[in-house]
Protein backbone atom coordinates (compact mmCIF):
# COMPACT_ATOMS: atom_id res chain seq x y z
CA UNK A 1 0.00 0.00 0.00
CA UNK A 2 1.35 3.43 -0.58
CA UNK A 3 1.60 5.68 2.25
CA UNK A 4 0.62 9.00 2.95
CA UNK A 5 3.68 11.33 3.88
CA UNK A 6 2.69 13.45 6.47
CA UNK A 7 6.11 15.52 6.52
CA UNK A 8 8.71 15.97 3.89
CA UNK A 9 11.44 18.13 2.63
CA UNK A 10 10.98 19.69 -0.93
CA UNK A 11 12.54 17.47 -3.85
CA UNK A 12 13.31 18.40 -7.30
CA UNK A 13 13.03 14.85 -8.84
CA UNK A 14 15.32 15.26 -12.70
CA UNK A 15 13.62 13.22 -15.45
CA UNK A 16 15.79 10.53 -17.36
CA UNK A 17 15.43 10.12 -21.04
CA UNK A 18 13.77 6.66 -20.43
CA UNK A 19 11.17 8.11 -18.32
CA UNK A 20 10.54 10.82 -20.69
CA UNK A 21 9.71 7.94 -23.78
CA UNK A 22 7.49 6.48 -20.83
CA UNK A 23 5.76 9.23 -20.60
CA UNK A 24 5.15 9.58 -24.61
CA UNK A 25 4.51 6.34 -24.80
CA UNK A 26 1.54 6.29 -21.99
CA UNK A 27 0.13 9.87 -23.58
CA UNK A 28 0.11 8.45 -26.64
CA UNK A 29 -2.17 5.78 -25.48
CA UNK A 30 -4.25 7.67 -23.94
CA UNK A 31 -4.57 10.21 -26.92
CA UNK A 32 -5.64 7.43 -29.36
CA UNK A 33 -8.53 6.60 -26.70
CA UNK A 34 -9.77 10.33 -25.81
CA UNK A 35 -9.28 11.10 -30.42
CA UNK A 36 -11.78 8.16 -30.63
CA UNK A 37 -13.92 9.63 -28.01
CA UNK A 38 -13.47 12.94 -29.53
CA UNK A 39 -14.51 11.75 -33.10
CA UNK A 40 -18.19 10.71 -31.41
CA UNK A 41 -17.94 14.67 -29.82
CA UNK A 42 -17.42 13.09 -26.65
CA UNK A 43 -15.30 15.55 -23.95
CA UNK A 44 -12.91 12.80 -22.13
CA UNK A 45 -9.65 14.10 -19.74
CA UNK A 46 -6.64 11.79 -18.57
CA UNK A 47 -6.04 11.99 -14.60
CA UNK A 48 -3.03 11.05 -12.48
CA UNK A 49 0.78 10.53 -13.21
CA UNK A 50 -0.06 10.74 -17.00
CA UNK A 51 -1.58 14.24 -16.50
CA UNK A 52 1.46 15.18 -14.20
CA UNK A 53 4.05 13.54 -15.20
CA UNK A 54 5.38 11.33 -12.93
CA UNK A 55 4.78 8.22 -14.39
CA UNK A 56 6.23 4.50 -14.08
CA UNK A 57 5.88 1.00 -15.41
CA UNK A 58 2.60 -0.02 -13.25
CA UNK A 59 0.77 3.40 -14.06
CA UNK A 60 -2.85 3.00 -15.79
CA UNK A 61 -4.48 4.59 -18.40
CA UNK A 62 -7.61 5.56 -17.56
CA UNK A 63 -9.94 8.29 -19.41
CA UNK A 64 -12.58 9.79 -17.46
CA UNK A 65 -15.31 11.07 -19.47
CA UNK A 66 -16.94 14.09 -16.99
CA UNK A 67 -20.87 13.95 -17.61
CA UNK A 68 -23.36 11.06 -17.50
CA UNK A 69 -24.61 10.23 -21.15
CA UNK A 70 -25.71 7.39 -22.99
CA UNK A 71 -23.42 4.61 -22.21
CA UNK A 72 -24.16 3.06 -25.54
CA UNK A 73 -22.27 6.67 -27.19
CA UNK A 74 -19.38 5.55 -25.30
CA UNK A 75 -19.42 1.88 -26.18
CA UNK A 76 -19.31 2.74 -29.95
CA UNK A 77 -16.64 5.13 -30.01
CA UNK A 78 -14.13 2.33 -28.42
CA UNK A 79 -12.90 -1.67 -29.75
CA UNK A 80 -14.07 -4.45 -28.43
CA UNK A 81 -13.68 -4.10 -24.65
CA UNK A 82 -12.22 -7.36 -22.22
CA UNK A 83 -14.20 -6.23 -19.43
CA UNK A 84 -17.22 -4.07 -18.75
CA UNK A 85 -17.77 -3.39 -14.85
CA UNK A 86 -19.86 -1.17 -12.53
CA UNK A 87 -18.01 0.56 -9.83
CA UNK A 88 -19.32 2.17 -6.52
CA UNK A 89 -16.15 2.62 -4.23
CA UNK A 90 -18.11 3.70 -0.97
CA UNK A 91 -22.12 3.75 -0.65
CA UNK A 92 -21.70 7.56 -0.76
CA UNK A 93 -19.01 7.51 -4.10
CA UNK A 94 -20.22 8.34 -7.92
CA UNK A 95 -21.63 5.42 -9.58
CA UNK A 96 -19.21 4.62 -12.60
CA UNK A 97 -19.38 2.62 -15.80
CA UNK A 98 -15.52 1.26 -16.52
CA UNK A 99 -14.83 -0.31 -20.37
CA UNK A 100 -11.69 -1.93 -20.19
CA UNK A 101 -9.61 -2.28 -23.97
CA UNK A 102 -6.53 -3.87 -21.66
CA UNK A 103 -5.86 -4.73 -17.68
CA UNK A 104 -4.71 -1.19 -17.49
CA UNK A 105 -6.69 0.42 -20.12
CA UNK A 106 -9.76 2.04 -19.78
CA UNK A 107 -12.36 4.36 -20.22
CA UNK A 108 -14.47 5.66 -17.32
CA UNK A 109 -17.82 7.59 -17.38
CA UNK A 110 -20.48 8.48 -14.33
CA UNK A 111 -23.94 6.63 -14.58
CA UNK A 112 -25.48 9.77 -13.17
CA UNK A 113 -24.64 13.02 -13.18
CA UNK A 114 -21.49 13.80 -10.90
CA UNK A 115 -21.58 16.09 -8.18
CA UNK A 116 -19.20 19.38 -8.46
CA UNK A 117 -17.36 17.45 -5.60
CA UNK A 118 -16.84 14.20 -7.40
CA UNK A 119 -15.78 16.03 -10.30
CA UNK A 120 -12.72 17.78 -8.23
CA UNK A 121 -11.72 14.47 -7.27
CA UNK A 122 -9.78 13.56 -11.10
CA UNK A 123 -8.44 17.52 -10.65
CA UNK A 124 -7.01 17.01 -7.46
CA UNK A 125 -4.37 14.12 -8.77
CA UNK A 126 -3.95 16.48 -12.34
CA UNK A 127 -5.77 15.85 -15.05
CA UNK A 128 -5.45 17.00 -18.94
CA UNK A 129 -7.66 17.25 -21.70
CA UNK A 130 -7.33 16.76 -25.71
CA UNK A 131 -6.33 19.68 -26.29
CA UNK A 132 -3.51 20.08 -23.51
CA UNK A 133 -2.45 16.49 -24.52
CA UNK A 134 -1.14 17.64 -27.69
CA UNK A 135 0.31 20.34 -26.33
CA UNK A 136 2.51 18.40 -24.09
CA UNK A 137 1.13 20.02 -21.20
CA UNK A 138 1.15 18.76 -17.81
CA UNK A 139 -0.09 20.12 -14.97
CA UNK A 140 0.53 20.02 -10.98
CA UNK A 141 -1.44 17.16 -8.75
CA UNK A 142 -1.38 15.47 -5.71
CA UNK A 143 -0.46 11.58 -5.94
CA UNK A 144 -1.53 8.53 -3.16
CA UNK A 145 0.98 10.02 -0.92
CA UNK A 146 -0.47 13.11 -0.66
CA UNK A 147 2.75 15.02 -1.87
CA UNK A 148 2.22 17.77 -4.40
CA UNK A 149 3.85 16.93 -8.55
CA UNK A 150 4.86 20.21 -9.51
CA UNK A 151 5.99 19.59 -13.27
CA UNK A 152 9.26 21.48 -14.32
CA UNK A 153 10.39 21.44 -17.48
CA UNK A 154 12.99 19.08 -16.14
CA UNK A 155 10.78 16.99 -14.25
CA UNK A 156 9.26 17.59 -11.33
CA UNK A 157 9.34 19.07 -7.85
CA UNK A 158 7.42 17.29 -4.75
CA UNK A 159 6.42 18.58 -1.89
CA UNK A 160 4.10 17.63 1.48
CA UNK A 161 0.34 18.51 1.07
CA UNK A 162 -0.67 17.81 5.02
CA UNK A 163 -0.28 21.16 7.04
CA UNK A 164 -0.84 23.38 3.22
CA UNK A 165 -4.25 22.17 2.55
CA UNK A 166 -5.24 25.36 1.10
CA UNK A 167 -2.08 26.58 -0.41
CA UNK A 168 -2.37 23.76 -2.34
CA UNK A 169 -5.67 23.98 -3.17
CA UNK A 170 -5.26 27.29 -4.63
CA UNK A 171 -2.26 25.69 -6.80
CA UNK A 172 -3.82 23.29 -7.99
CA UNK A 173 -7.50 25.10 -9.05
CA UNK A 174 -9.48 22.74 -6.64
CA UNK A 175 -11.67 23.60 -3.17
CA UNK A 176 -10.28 23.33 0.11
CA UNK A 177 -13.19 20.88 0.94
CA UNK A 178 -11.64 18.62 -1.58
CA UNK A 179 -8.08 18.46 -0.57
CA UNK A 180 -9.38 18.01 3.17
CA UNK A 181 -11.13 15.04 1.84
CA UNK A 182 -8.61 13.49 0.53
CA UNK A 183 -6.44 14.54 3.24
CA UNK A 184 -8.54 12.85 5.80
CA UNK A 185 -9.34 9.41 3.46
CA UNK A 186 -5.70 8.47 2.55
CA UNK A 187 -4.78 9.11 6.31
CA UNK A 188 -7.34 6.94 7.45
CA UNK A 189 -7.06 4.65 4.73
CA UNK A 190 -3.24 4.14 5.78
CA UNK A 191 -4.28 3.68 9.42
CA UNK A 192 -7.14 1.68 9.33
CA UNK A 193 -6.27 -0.08 5.87
CA UNK A 194 -8.34 -0.74 2.82
CA UNK A 195 -11.53 -1.78 2.98
CA UNK A 196 -12.63 -2.79 -0.39
CA UNK A 197 -14.83 -1.80 -2.83
CA UNK A 198 -18.37 -1.33 -2.22
CA UNK A 199 -19.35 -2.49 -5.36
CA UNK A 200 -18.39 -4.03 -8.20
CA UNK A 201 -20.52 -5.64 -10.98
CA UNK A 202 -18.97 -7.24 -13.92
CA UNK A 203 -21.59 -7.14 -17.22
CA UNK A 204 -21.98 -10.05 -19.44
CA UNK A 205 -21.14 -9.12 -23.21
CA UNK A 206 -25.14 -8.99 -23.77
CA UNK A 207 -26.19 -7.03 -20.49
CA UNK A 208 -26.58 -2.85 -20.98
CA UNK A 209 -25.11 -0.17 -18.22
CA UNK A 210 -28.03 1.26 -18.00
CA UNK A 211 -30.42 -1.98 -17.03
CA UNK A 212 -28.22 -3.40 -14.94
CA UNK A 213 -27.96 -0.19 -12.80
CA UNK A 214 -31.43 0.06 -12.68
CA UNK A 215 -31.69 -3.53 -10.86
CA UNK A 216 -29.02 -2.52 -8.71
CA UNK A 217 -30.71 0.46 -7.59
CA UNK A 218 -34.47 -1.52 -7.34
CA UNK A 219 -32.44 -4.24 -5.27
CA UNK A 220 -29.78 -2.09 -3.17
CA UNK A 221 -31.54 0.36 -0.70
CA UNK A 222 -27.87 2.04 -0.23
CA UNK A 223 -27.20 2.20 -3.93
CA UNK A 224 -30.95 3.83 -4.29
CA UNK A 225 -29.82 6.88 -1.43
CA UNK A 226 -27.09 7.46 -3.39
CA UNK A 227 -29.04 7.80 -6.50
CA UNK A 228 -32.08 10.14 -5.03
CA UNK A 229 -29.37 12.32 -3.14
Amino acid sequence: MVRPVRAADTVEIIYTEDHWLLLRQFRQRAKKLMEALARRRIESIVYGSIARGDVDFGSDVDVFVPRHLPSYKVELALARPVKREIVMATPWHLPKAQVYLDEDYSVTFPLIEPKPLELEFYYFGGAVNLEQLEREVRVPGADKRLMLIDPTPQGHVESPIVGREAEVAKHIKVSLDMVRERVQVLTRRADIGHTGIFLQRELAPDESFEVVFKQLVESNSTVKLRVRG
